[in-house]
């Protein structure tokens, strides 16, 4: 098919995309542009973004917990229908290999399952490590069994502090730097679960990759972590939920509660930093558990409420997040996996919600 219009294209892989007027032939072998004058026959006319990027989301995890191959296939669609085209799924419990057979579904990549202490994360989530000293090896074995991505929890409640609990690090900074070499050794990046700023200097000494949340962060780190090129992935829908933490924690935890009572109280700021310092920022909701599948509308809805404009929000969603996860842009031969809007989606309309949706060349999805 041939789609006519204006679309936010890379001429190189790995090259920033702008918006470019022209027409492109799209079929299963990849996305080929014919005519810059865009003068050719077309069978979509309009605008068109590669697909969004969600970087932290859990395929095969539910509100109740993981969930069998139909939801998992429920919560793919959910993706797809509100233009999520690439997935990580930041940790989950279940094999969820078989979507990778469907050529109708989003790109996925794995990061294995969640690694944590022993009730120091949601229950039935991840591998327990007992023992520090076999963080590195259970590191190495999640590398083998993802896509290039292990998931840590870099931070949890300990409730065994009684009425002074609060979030504490899981890791020691020594072990957290056998556990990070273990995974660049077997191939893999490290992302980490982390709401805590006591967390925050050890994960940047330890050279991990990505960092969950980041809700601890500060200046300083911030700075830092721009320039290592350590990735943030901020889950502002995640965020807003703190202020129900801080409430559920009630007398039996108040200190623990009073924490997440002021990240919350603080998460624009907070947010405005991580902008002003530069770090980079990939595009994630948390999907699966405390957030549905399907709601990075909502997601963006916030981040254009923090003063992010809709251009800027389009460049993160759809060709800096790929890059920064090593997804194909649209650019000469990737895969055709693109949104198309008949309107203009920098001025106007709801971003998650496209009118066609392509992926591997093939229309997959129409809204009526």
């Amino acid at each position: 098919m041939i789609f006519q219009g204006s679309l936010l294209w890379s001429a190189t892989s790995g090259s920033p995309a702008s918006w470019t007027t022209g027409s492109w032939k799209i079929d299963p072998s990849g996305i080929t542009m014919i005519d810059e004058a865009g003068t050719t026959g077309s069978d979509f006319t309009g605008f068109a973004v590669p697909g969004f990027v969600d970087s932290h989301a859990h395929i095969g995890v539910g509100s109740d917990g993981p969930v069998g191959l139909e939801e998992q296939e429920v919560q793919a669609r959910a993706q797809r229908n509100t233009g999520v085209l690439a997935l990580r799924d930041c940790g989950a419990p279940v094999d969820n290999r078989w979507l990778d057979s469907r050529d109708d579904l989003p790109k996925l990549i794995r990061a294995g399952r969640h690694i944590a202490r022993p009730k120091r994360y949601i229950r039935g989530m991840p591998i327990d490590c007992e023992n520090l000293a076999d963080l590195p090896d259970l590191v190495a074995e999640q590398a083998k069994r993802g896509d290039g991505w292990v998931k840590l929890v870099g931070d949890w409640i300990d409730r065994s502090n009684g009425v002074d609990s609060d979030l504490e690090p899981l890791w020691p900074t020594e072990v957290l730097v056998d556990a990070v070499a273990a995974a660049h050794e077997n191939g893999a990046k490290v992302a980490v679960h982390s709401f805590a700023h006591a967390t925050i200097d050890s994960l940047l000494e330890a050279g991990v990759d990505d960092i969950e949340h980041a809700t601890g962060m500060d200046a300083d780190q911030a700075d830092e972590a721009a320039r290592r090129g350590v990735l943030i992935t901020p889950t502002l829908l995640q965020v807003e939920l703190f202020k129900d933490f801080a409430d559920q924690a009630g007398a039996k935890y108040p200190v623990y509660g009073a924490t997440m009572s002021r990240m919350y109280d603080e998460r624009r700021e907070h947010f405005a930093m991580l902008r002003e310092f530069g770090v980079t920022l990939v595009m994630g909701t948390d999907s699966g558990g405390y957030q549905e599948h399907g709601t990075i509308g909502k997601e963006f809805e916030l981040w254009l409420d923090r003063g992010v404009s809709r251009l800027e929000l389009i460049d993160v969603a759809t060709w800096k997040s790929r890059i920064a996860l090593n997804f194909e842009q649209l650019s000469p031969g990737a895969s055709a996996d693109l949104l198309i809007y008949r309107e203009d989606p920098r001025t106007s309309g709801a971003l998650d919600q496209p009118d066609h949706v392509v992926i591997n060349g093939q229309l997959v999805y129409s809204r009526s």
